[in-house]
């Protein structure tokens, strides 16, 4: 005997329902089960599918990401030239190459994991039977809109990229960004931070850097000009800037200091009462002031000794050297400076006349 199953809701309703039998719910049981069955594998192979898609991405992404980490890594080091070598040793900059190295591989890492993993996503998408057409139509147009307007932020970026990756600047290397310089003390794919030479910090986008003098790349030139009278010997003179220059190239920190000799170039200029040596000395970059200070000093000290005059600015002549009268070049006070002399009473104005009363 079949009992029909009459639903709650027609119930509630107050419909009268079509009564159905256990035989029609055992029917729709039996379709459903049959459809499972059917669609079981496809389900089985998609999920298997995407499951694969996700781990493969997943094992690539680390590998790619731990090959950037171990090259990052091995540039960080030093070589064994640069290690073993004078020169080497005193280019090498730690913190810039550490900063430097981590931005490079902050960049690859990253960009290496969108592309990945992106796709990754567009393959689990593509598995689902999605059309990706009008997706990536639109993340075309959005990529376009919010490139446009961000365009400054791209720009600033894409010149940190290059920046780094030429390794124009580094941390501790003074340049001239044309916007502002000074010091670098760190370097950003967006931003370079600077401190001035008053301690000022200043944040230059890397975008707005239109050129860069970087004054502690390869070397640098210290330039010392040494005044003195024209009748001085100029044999004596070269000699004894020869013996400066030796005595400096010998003796600590200056012998690192020093790059190259310190040469004297000859004669800049003459005049009719003065001309100018010029000594000049290849350095280590940065030193050239330090160099040029301590040139001047140890050159005073050293033309003092041998009776050598330095002169410079506009001679200036004693009244008991040429006989002169020093008040013959004042001019005489001026008659209309004071105020009870005729011409002064006469330049006065006139006063005001009162008017004649009626």
């Amino acid at each position: 005997m079949e009992v029909p199953v009459v639903s709650p809701v027609l119930l509630a309703t107050g419909a009268s329902p079509d009564p159905v039998t256990f035989q029609d719910a055992q029917e729709s049981a039996t379709d459903a089960a049959g459809w499972v069955r059917e669609n079981w594998s496809d389900w089985l192979g998609v999920g298997l599918r995407i499951v694969m898609i996700v781990v493969i991405a997943l094992v690539l992404r680390q590998v790619v990401r731990r090959t950037i980490t171990r090259f990052i890594a091995r540039m960080n080091r030093p070589g064994e030239n640069a290690a073993t070598s004078a020169l080497g040793g005193l280019l090498v900059n730690a913190e810039r190459r550490r900063q430097r190295s981590e931005a490079i591989g902050s960049v690859l890492r990253s960009v290496a994991s969108f592309l990945i993993l992106g796709t990754a996503a567009l393959m689990v998408l593509s598995t689902f039977k999605i059309n990706l057409a009008p997706l990536l139509a639109s993340a075309g147009v959005a990529g376009v809109a919010i490139g446009f307007g961000a365009r400054n932020l791209v720009t600033d970026f894409l010149s940190g990229v290059f920046m780094i990756l030429e390794d124009q600047y580094g941390v501790g290397d003074t340049i001239d960004a044309g916007v502002a310089s000074g010091e670098v003390i760190e370097v950003g794919l967006r931003v370079t931070k600077l401190r001035g030479d008053n301690g000022e910090i200043w944040y230059i986008r890397n975008g707005e850097v239109k050129r860069i003098g970087n004054l502690s790349q390869g070397w640098a030139t210290a330039g010392v000009d040494v005044t003195v009278k024209t009748d001085e010997d100029l044999d004596r003179v070269k000699a004894t800037l020869a013996s400066v220059a030796e005595a400096m190239s010998k003796e600590e920190p200056w012998s690192e200091r020093l790059w190259g000799p310190v040469e004297t170039l000859g004669l800049e200029s003459v005049l009719l009462d003065s001309m100018v040596v010029r000594v000049a000395a290849r350095t280590m970059p940065g030193q050239a002031v330090a160099v040029e200070r301590e040139l001047r000093w140890r050159i005073k000290h050293a033309f003092d000794k041998e009776g050598i005059s330095i002169v410079g600015g506009m001679p200036v002549s004693s009244p008991a050297a040429d006989g002169s009268d020093a008040a013959a070049g004042v001019a005489a006070p001026s008659a209309y400076a004071s105020t009870t002399s005729p011409q002064s009473l006469n330049a006065s104005p006139l006063p005001p006349q009162t008017p004649l009363q009626k």
